[in-house]
């Protein structure tokens, strides 16, 4: 595609660079910013600028905040005996949008995978360890996706929480095995959370 203007080509690959932006959408979310008003304009790319500069990582969950604790970790009316562990900042906000979960997470980081070099010590593992050993919790839900990786993951955690004195479950199988949690529809995600089953470790095995 070529441009009159080398500033607008830029823009388009700017947005291009995003995730799930083609090249179509990209020429028009740049024309569109064109045609706004040049306040508009600052303020939205402001809010880019301030929440690269400001965004910080949440020392206790790992989820995305602007303080050092999340809004989460802070809110006194969830139930301190659930414990939903996800792999990711967006498998988090899958769950929490579904409004079926109100007790607190753990982000794991990612999932073991020896494929991809990815280990236990590569993960947000011994920081769910000490959270569970001085915390008050008594059940931690894997929400963790449906594949070999993730259900290896699922294993070594529980083997790992087996003498903590918690129990833990699992989401149901709504989410089709090999499906990531961060696509499912909300209402299947959600319901897999308020059906979630006890995970045995002999299951792994």
């Amino acid at each position: 595609m070529n441009f009159s203007s080398k500033l607008i080509e830029q823009a388009v690959d700017a947005f291009a660079s995003l995730p799930g932006i083609g090249r179509k959408t990209a020429v028009r979310l740049a024309l569109h910013l064109v045609d706004l008003p040049k306040e508009h304009t600052e303020q939205f790319t402001g809010a880019l600028k301030e929440m690269k500069d400001k965004i910080q990582t949440c020392t206790t969950c790992f989820n995305l905040s602007d303080e050092a604790a999340c809004s989460i970790c802070n809110d006194k009316s969830r139930n301190p005996e659930l414990l939903c562990v996800v792999e990711s900042i967006r498998d988090l906000m899958a769950i929490e949008h579904t409004g079926h979960f109100r007790g607190f997470y753990h982000v794991l980081g990612g999932i073991i995978s020896p494929i991809e070099g990815i280990g236990p010590g590569d993960l947000n593992i011994d920081s769910l360890l000490n959270r569970v050993e001085l915390g008050s919790f008594k059940e931690i839900i894997m929400a963790i996706s449906p594949t070999i990786e993730g259900d290896t993951t699922i294993f070594f955690l529980s083997k790992q929480l087996a003498t903590h004195g918690v129990s833990v479950s699992t989401i149901s199988r709504g989410v089709a095995f090999g499906g990531e949690l961060e696509y499912a529809d909300g209402l299947t995600l959600g319901r897999s959370i308020a059906s979630r089953i006890p995970y045995q470790v002999s299951q792994g095995a």
